[in-house]
């Protein structure tokens, strides 16, 4: 009788937690994805959230012989795998979520966190969270507002930039700073990797050995190629984002009246919505 009670109260019990489950992800999928004003007040903390533990991320190497520097690192951990887990709860289709690249380079950061004395050589890859923080709408719902999409190619290249000049500069620390290519600090790997990417090529310091070569041709070209991308974003013609309903061209003249691929008549709103 008593056995019979218990699978009673389980059987009744399993529902109202998968009803209380969906509500979770509901509220969770509100709050990440909404535009009501109290999703994106949330929606704007974590992304200060965000952007302090990325400040965080430039300044650990500087900051990993602190006494503080592994409770900083757990605590932002945490707060990390907290954002994951809610970020998966409200997606719609977990395992394609976790097959996006932001999110399984957000989960190497995570695990490079989690142990940060075994994977200290590739720290420097948690600048990638800045790259993958620009792959969400809430990173540029400030330019939304302001009717400024119009420069987020060029500020997407200049991010772009940033992160390559920071992740090269970590290798280069990492790799080469006992290796007699006279890098003392990482002051001296970030001044390396300016003066190799733009081709200055003082020649204070070189990184020695075949391996220290092909890295500089690396970042040479890798680091030209970002500066012309970003010279192209900032001094190209603006144009605005507003698809043709006949061929799909994504990209007009603000002032266009005829699509350039197939001549479809055009009627692209003011600017200011753009």
């Amino acid at each position: 009788m008593v056995a019979e009670q218990q699978e009673t109260a389980e059987a009744d019990d399993s529902p109202a937690r998968r009803h209380w489950f969906a509500r979770v992800r509901s509220r969770l999928r509100l709050l990440y994805h909404s535009q009501a004003g109290y999703a994106q007040r949330f929606q704007a903390s974590v992304l200060i959230v965000d952007l302090a533990i990325i400040i965080f991320f430039i300044a650990s190497p500087l900051l990993r012989d602190s006494e503080a520097f592994l409770w900083i690192d757990y605590s932002v951990a945490a707060l990390l795998a907290a954002d994951f887990i809610a970020r998966a709860l409200a997606s719609t289709d977990i395992r394609r979520w976790l097959r996006q690249i932001p999110v399984i380079i957000d989960i190497f950061i995570l695990v490079t966190l989690l142990a940060p004395t075994w994977l200290l050589n590739l720290g420097f890859l948690r600048i990638m969270r800045l790259w993958t923080l620009t792959r969400t709408r809430i990173f540029w719902r400030p330019l939304e507002k302001r009717g400024l999409l119009e420069y987020q190619e060029p500020i997407q290249a200049m991010i772009n930039l940033f992160v390559f000049v920071f992740m090269v500069t970590g290798f280069v620390y990492t790799a080469f700073v006992r290796q007699g290519a006279g890098i003392t600090g990482y002051v001296d790997a970030l001044y390396f990797t300016v003066t190799t990417m733009t081709t200055t090529g003082f020649g204070d310091i070189t990184l020695p050995g075949t391996w220290g070569k092909l890295t500089s041709v690396v970042i040479m070209i890798m680091g030209i190629s970002l500066f012309v991308r970003l010279a192209q974003a900032i001094f190209r013609p603006r144009k605005v984002h507003f698809p043709c309903p006949e061929c799909g061209l994504q990209k007009h003249d603000p002032d266009a009246v005829h699509c350039k691929a197939c001549g479809h008549i055009l009627n692209i709103p003011n600017s200011g919505s753009y």
